[in-house]
């Protein structure tokens, strides 16, 4: 194994966007009544709205405050500047955290997380089930020291990936030596996007497309074009695994550069390398799905997909 780490320039990327500019709160009806006296300046949205909302459902939006986690009880989310908390007084702030923490807002932690950091603000910290959580906020964040901004990083970053891979294989393709074991300045490049770009036959013209978002269907083209299909043989060298739900629906995908070694991505944030796995880690991290092997024949296009 090989230690990994983020250069300077993505930890200053990462420091700068990993909270958004506006913050969220997440909200049931009769909490609406409890801050009906503190809402100048700010908007409220209902759920459904919020979620279908093109100015909130950016990458970097849905990754720090962990949409997938917000509790269906949720029914409003409040939009505010970030110095509208400050204007709050420090009882209505501790029910205001003590409502995300129980609605499943990200950007929320237990203190012990964040044992290094001594620099937060005590109002951002709350008591609940006797333990201490603390709620970053936009305001709160900005004035942190950039010290403590790196180590909070750290902690989260860390939280997705334990920052070892193995080390480059000798057989690695050429276009992927720039990315292995290397992580992103920017959230959104997923498995499906790295598997692409892996098996290109141009990696100049293809390079963009490593950073990019694709979802199953796109794969599926991009598999065909490249002249790969599906086969019951075990994986080899140059071929793709991909691991299926019970729909048939791909949910994750990794390229094989020689024997047990692949290349791979495991999420979309930032935080997600790109980098050099054994076998016997992508067996265990996705063994709830079907993997599917999928092979190139050299030549045209395949479209022999079942």
């Amino acid at each position: 194994y090989v230690q990994i780490q983020p250069l300077q320039e993505q930890m200053d990327a990462w420091i700068k966007n990993f909270v958004p500019e506006k913050d969220l709160f997440f909200l049931e009806e009769p909490d609406l009544l409890s801050f009906r006296s503190d809402l100048q300046g700010t908007l409220i949205m209902p759920r459904d709205e919020f979620f279908n909302h093109s100015s909130y459902n950016g990458i970097q939006w849905v990754n720090s405050y962990m949409y997938w986690s917000i509790s269906r009880d949720a029914q409003f989310v409040l939009v505010a500047q970030p110095d509208w908390i400050t204007s709050l007084t420090l009882s209505k702030k501790e029910t205001l955290f003590k409502i995300q923490q129980k609605l499943g807002r990200g950007l929320i932690g237990p203190l012990s997380f964040f044992s290094e950091i001594t620099a937060f603000p005590k109002e951002y910290i709350f008591n609940m089930n006797d333990e201490q959580f603390v709620s970053i906020q936009k305001s709160m964040w900005m004035k942190l020291p950039t010290a403590y901004q790196e180590k909070i990083m750290i902690t989260y970053a860390q939280q997705y990936d334990e920052w070892t891979a193995m080390a480059h294989p000798a057989k690695m393709p050429v276009h992927l030596k720039k990315y292995a074991n290397t992580f992103s300045t920017e959230p959104g490049a997923n498995c499906l996007a790295a598997t692409l770009y892996a098996i290109s036959a141009d990696p100049k013209k293809d390079e963009w497309k490593v950073h990019e978002w694709i979802h199953d269907g796109a794969f599926v083209e991009g598999l065909k074009n490249a002249g790969y299909s599906p086969t019951d043989k075990k994986f080899q060298e140059g071929d793709v695994v991909a691991w299926v739900n019970e729909s048939e629906i791909i949910q994750h995908a990794a390229y094989c550069i020689e024997e047990q070694l692949f290349f791979n991505k495991n999420g979309q944030t930032f935080f997600n390398p790109w980098k050099i796995v054994h076998w016997d880690e992508l067996k265990e991290e996705w063994k709830r799905y079907t993997p599917r092997i999928y092979r190139k024949s050299y030549g045209k296009r395949s479209d022999s997909f079942g």
